[in-house]
């Protein structure tokens, strides 16, 4: 399943993610990762959790992040979610890709078992049409 929290900046998202993630950690028999650009959510995110900074790996673009996302479910068959903060900030394309991605990472997370949720900076209304097909909002 994907999940997207959307909302313009200064909305609440990564508090919003952040509670998510720990929340995540206290019901999940498995591991919880959150992928993110920068470190900014190191001491934020409980330590149980696996934090990824985007950046030490030079993922840029929808596709290098759904390749670096499908090598974590792949390498791991115990990550029950997945958490990505600043998803336009990893994929300057923006809301051009999204909805192709959306689709990718859904069926990715049915094929894993793995619930994935990402953070996108833009109102529900300038979102494309199709996303609404293939996840949920918070």
């Amino acid at each position: 399943m994907v999940t997207l929290l959307t909302g313009k900046k200064g909305s609440g998202k990564t508090k919003k993610l952040i509670q998510l993630a720990n929340e995540a950690v206290a019901a999940s028999s498995g591991n919880v990762v959150v992928v993110e650009k920068g470190s900014k959510l190191t001491y934020d995110v409980t330590h149980k959790a696996r934090l990824i900074d985007t950046d030490q790996y030079e993922i840029k673009g929808y596709e290098m992040l759904f390749g670096f996302l499908s090598g974590i479910c792949a390498g791991n068959y115990d990550v029950t979610d997945i958490l990505v903060d600043s998803t336009f900030k990893i994929c300057p394309e923006g809301i051009d890709g999204l909805e192709e991605f959306v689709k990718k990472i859904s069926a990715l997370a049915d094929a894993a078992e793995t619930k994935i949720t990402v953070l996108i900076s833009a109102a529900e209304e300038d979102l494309p049409v199709g996303i609404n097909a293939v996840c949920e909002k918070v």
